[in-house]
């Protein structure tokens, strides 16, 4: 009995217990599902999670087929690839006859290809140089370098403003021998996918043997043996490691790193090459503290002469000019006057001061360019002076001064007055430091009166000087404060001979241009130069007061020394301290500038665009024109009617005795009368009142008040005094219309 009762005590506590329990998990229930998540609460959770899985599934499916379709590019794409053995034998590039205008060959350019140099022949060094400089993952990637283009990435995310990744050795390799060097999108795939076919097909050092005997070093040399032939003077199987880091150095721009352009250039690049080599295990750092790049000894370029600056700047227009894409040979026939560049090239070294440089362009009437110098020695420095050097004008911007004022109402023979000045706290001075007082317009400008341009440029506006001379073609920046009128806005030597040049020709606009003709090597034509649309940049009458003083400043003034014994007209220029000196100027249809001046812009002890720089220019015209005809300016200046003098009957009264209105401009360059409408065009008819330079065409002065018009009309004045009194008009304008 006592143990069932035990039992059922324990039975009953085991009751209690789970009575107890069920009512603590029904209490707990109860409270969840009071008090807890309602249902549902974890479906947003699910939804997002539920995404991320499509999101992961449809991108695992997107590039399984872009892994599919670019292994199916690549697999296609290595079974249309040549030969190792085809590839070899294969070569690129295009030969390129020049001619002069006289059909004479000038020189020819185009692909040299030295020894084909196999792997195991080319020095260790040169493969070693390459490889660190232009792809040091060479021999673990797959033709694609992803390391560098993640980089690349991850640097343009960062802010860089241009996504740059270095093509892979192979990428080179396929855009050299497949493909063109445009920076497309389309290109760059095209380039990625025949690279990863180069690496399905050849070994490594297939690669980069094909590599080293392909790429193109500069001056016409494909591969390494034609590049050490052209600069060290022996195979590249010779190449010492000092050589191999100026031959790999070039890789990246041929032009800017050659050591027969730019040695210093050439050696910076090289001590980057050598960098790279010990950065990269390449080179061992104790020996590359012994290696001095300065002291390699260069092959002398006898081949090269000054016509080569006229070829540099001509030759790569023909990208622009050629439509086609035919690669084979071509002759092209240029404007180039061999006689008149070797006179220009012998006067410019005959006359340039020592430790100076000089430059000089020459146009024919119609924009040819006859002769082009860009320094006193292409071997020494191919750096082209005459196109790419911008440099202070001086004195010689002034055209730009005097033809705004011409084209504003003055004449060579108005008087200006040659006296100090002071505009918006500058206060220019003479280069003599004496003043003239009044003198004429023509005397002023051939005596290069800096007061007179100070004062004429401040009349007009110095923006309108500005926009005179982007009107000729100057093309470089200009400033428009005071100091402008004296030339300290740079321009390129060939651009001032273009505004000289359209002068010449009577106010119309000229292109300079150097190639006339290009053909096929079977004589087909694929280029006729057509002559370049003209426009009137000045009417004539302003092209005819601006020869007449240019004419004076050679017969009288600073450019007595550009006396040829015919008639020239032109200009002189000279900067502060003597550091650029300018003489542009033109005869019998031959437009030519010269400049000189040192690189560094130092100093040159005498320099004056009157003296070597005039002297130059004599010895080229005087051989230039010697065949031409002398050709008389036109200084006859036909005045538009709005600038002659009227009829007196105009302003007093006609023949019956009546008085006509006088007439004026409104803001909107309309001609009217005093409360009646507007009476024809604004140049239909003469108009007094107007200051000098004012161009009725234009903006148009303030209207003249009715005190001043009743005295130009003649109403209130004595019948004998027929000249208005200036009240509020500039005294000098009346001046020259009454005189």
């Amino acid at each position: 009995m006592a143990r069932r009762s035990s039992i059922g005590a324990t039975s009953s506590s085991s009751g209690s217990g789970s009575g107890a329990s069920a009512t603590r998990g029904s209490g707990r229930r109860s409270g969840n599902s009071g008090g807890g998540k309602r249902p549902g609460a974890g479906k947003p959770r699910s939804r997002f999670w539920l995404w991320v899985r499509r999101l992961f599934y449809f991108g695992s499916a997107v590039a399984a087929l872009g892994a599919l379709a670019l292994f199916t590019a690549v697999y296609f794409a290595a079974r249309e690839i040549p030969t190792f053995t085809e590839l070899k034998s294969s070569q690129h590039g295009q030969t390129i006859l020049v001619r002069a205008r006289d059909g004479s060959e000038i020189v020819e350019l185009g692909p040299s290809y030295g020894q084909w140099i196999s792997a195991p022949d080319i020095p260790e060094v040169m493969k070693q140089a390459m490889i660190s400089v232009e792809d040091r993952r060479f021999y673990s990637h797959f033709g694609v370098d992803v390391l560098g283009l993640g980089r690349a990435f991850y640097q343009y995310g960062m802010g860089e403003r241009r996504l740059e990744a270095t093509s892979t050795i192979t990428q080179q390799l396929a855009r050299n021998v497949f493909l063109n060097s445009n920076r497309t999108l389309d290109r760059k795939l095209r380039e990625a996918v025949l690279a990863m076919a180069l690496e399905w097909n050849f070994s490594k050092d297939e690669i980069l043997e094909l590599y080293l005997n392909k790429v193109y070093f500069g001056g016409g040399a494909y591969g390494i043996d034609s590049a050490s032939r052209k600069f060290f003077s022996h195979s590249a199987r010779e190449l010492r490691l000092e050589e191999a880091a100026i031959i790999a150095g070039l890789v990246k721009a041929p032009s800017r790193y050659s050591p027969t352009a730019d040695a210093e250039a050439a050696v910076d690049r090289a001590e980057v090459v050598l960098a790279q080599m010990v950065r990269y295990g390449g080179l061992d750092p104790a020996r590359a503290q012994q290696v001095d790049i300065s002291t390699v000894q260069l092959r002398p370029d006898t081949g090269q002469n000054s016509m080569r600056y006229f070829t540099d700047w001509a030759l790569p227009q023909l990208d622009l000019l050629l439509t086609g894409d035919d690669k084979g040979p071509l002759e092209v026939w240029t404007t180039l006057d061999v006689g008149m560049q070797r006179a220009a090239t012998a006067s410019v070294q005959a006359n340039t001061p020592g430790g100076a440089q000089g430059a000089l362009v020459s146009l024919d009437r119609d924009g040819a360019v006859l002769a082009m110098v860009g320094g006193t020695d292409y071997v020494t420095s191919a750096y082209n002076r005459a196109t790419d050097a911008i440099r202070q004008p001086g004195s010689a911007w002034k055209l730009f001064v005097y033809l705004t004022a011409l084209e504003g109402g003055y004449r060579p023979d108005d008087t200006v007055q040659d006296v100090p000045v002071t505009i918006e706290g500058w206060s220019p001075r003479n280069s003599g430091g004496t003043y003239a007082g009044a003198i004429d317009v023509r005397t002023a400008f051939a005596y290069s009166k800096n007061t007179v341009a100070a004062q004429l440029g401040n009349e007009f506006g110095f923006s309108s000087v500005a926009s005179m001379a982007r009107r000729f073609g100057i093309t470089t920046p200009i400033s428009t404060n005071p100091a402008m009128v004296l030339g300290s806005s740079e321009v390129r030597v060939i651009d001032l001979t273009r505004a000289f040049a359209a002068v010449a020709a009577r106010g119309q606009s000229i292109e300079p241009f150097g190639i006339l003709r290009v053909t096929t090597a079977d004589g087909a034509e694929v280029y006729r130069h057509e002559s370049a649309r003209s426009f009137t940049l000045v009417p004539d009458y302003v092209a005819a007061g601006i020869t007449d003083i240019l004419q004076t400043a050679v017969a009288t003034g600073t450019g007595r020394a550009a006396d040829i014994g015919r008639p020239v007209a032109g200009k002189t220029g000279t900067t502060s301290s003597n550091k650029d000196g300018w003489f542009v100027g033109f005869s019998s249809g031959i437009t030519t500038g010269v400049w000189m001046g040192r690189d560094d812009a130092r100093a040159v002890p005498g320099l004056q665009g009157g003296a070597a720089p005039a002297r130059a220019f004599a010895a080229y015209m005087r051989y230039a024109v010697r065949d031409r005809p002398i050709e008389p300016f036109d200084t006859d200046l036909k005045l538009p009617d709005w600038q002659l003098e009227p009829d007196d009957e105009y302003y007093y009264g006609n023949e019956d005795g009546s008085a006509d209105p006088y007439y004026y401009i409104d803001e909107q360059g309309n001609l009217v009368e005093p409360a009646a409408p507007a009476r024809g065009r604004s140049d239909d008819f003469p108009v007094d009142g107007e200051r000098p330079g004012f161009d009725p065409r234009g903006e148009a002065p303030p209207a003249a008040g009715d005190d001043f018009l009743d005295r130009a009309t003649g109403r209130d004045q004595p019948a004998d005094d027929r000249r208005p009194q200036s009240r509020g008009i500039d005294d000098a304008v009346l001046d020259r219309r009454y005189q």
